[in-house]
């Protein structure tokens, strides 16, 4: 995972094209690459409710240039070390099936082409993910609102096609996936419903911070669903009316 830096939209198309510029260069023959997006950099690309992303999540296929077309990026233009990276493949929502339902994007420099992960494959993917501490369901209720405005929703049907498509069935996401889809799906406010998720997301991620602070190098992945669980208990203790924040969990 890359440093703290929020990347755009346009921010993420300047550093691709100056990849892809980078990577023309060190292949004189033209050797062609390709980078599918994965996660907050699809999002930013396809649907308006991100402002930014952490890190730009991808699977690469080039020649071994490639590593020094983003090193070089990475170095004359001041960006953190993974700023691109393939962290997402150490992921449970990783599937070499990803690339077989991508979306063309565009290709810079007549030799990288850049593809994205859209509609019910990135809600699947955000569904196999769920972080209590990231955007993973606010970003499902998001897409899920955006493809209804745009008229193109997501019916459960398509949703159950992508699951099985990438996953082979329900069996094999988190156990209350299938039962939290059909949720939003028979919200009447997706709006209401994604600022809820929204805020909640950023309380829980505020939880986990200041429980760093005070006790460094103790949160870890295998404990962290161990430590969201004792905060929740905590602040339903100290709150028992509150309805804000670290309670809209599956």
């Amino acid at each position: 995972m890359s440093a703290e830096i929020a990347f755009g939209k346009d921010q993420i198309d300047s550093y691709l094209k100056e990849v892809a510029k980078q990577y023309r260069k060190l292949n004189r023959k033209g050797m062609p690459a390709e980078i599918t997006l994965i996660g907050g950099a699809s999002i930013l690309i396809n649907y308006g409710f991100r402002d930014s992303t952490y890190d730009v999540d991808a699977l690469i296929q080039a020649s071994s240039s490639m590593k020094d077309a983003i090193n070089y990026v990475t170095d004359t233009m001041g960006l953190p070390n993974g700023w691109l990276n393939e962290d997402f493949k150490n992921t449970k929502s990783y599937t070499p099936r990803l690339v077989n339902y991508s979306k063309y994007y565009r290709t810079f420099s007549n030799v990288v082409t850049v593809r994205t992960i859209t509609g019910e494959y990135l809600v699947v993917m955000k569904l196999m993910a769920y972080r209590q501490y990231k955007h993973d369901i606010s970003d499902i209720v998001g897409i899920l609102r955006e493809q209804q405005k745009a008229g193109d929703p997501l019916s459960y049907e398509r949703i159950e096609k992508a699951v099985t498509d990438l996953y082979d069935g329900w069996e094999n996401l988190p156990t209350d996936a299938q039962a939290m889809i059909r949720s939003i799906l028979d919200n009447e406010d997706l709006d209401a419903l994604f600022e809820a998720y929204a805020n909640e997301e950023a309380a829980v991620k505020d939880a986990l911070l200041t429980f760093e602070d005070q006790y460094p190098d103790v949160l870890k992945e295998d404990n962290l669903s161990d430590i969201l669980s004792h905060l929740m208990a905590k602040q339903q203790e100290e709150d028992p009316e509150s309805d804000q924040g670290m309670t809209m969990v599956f």
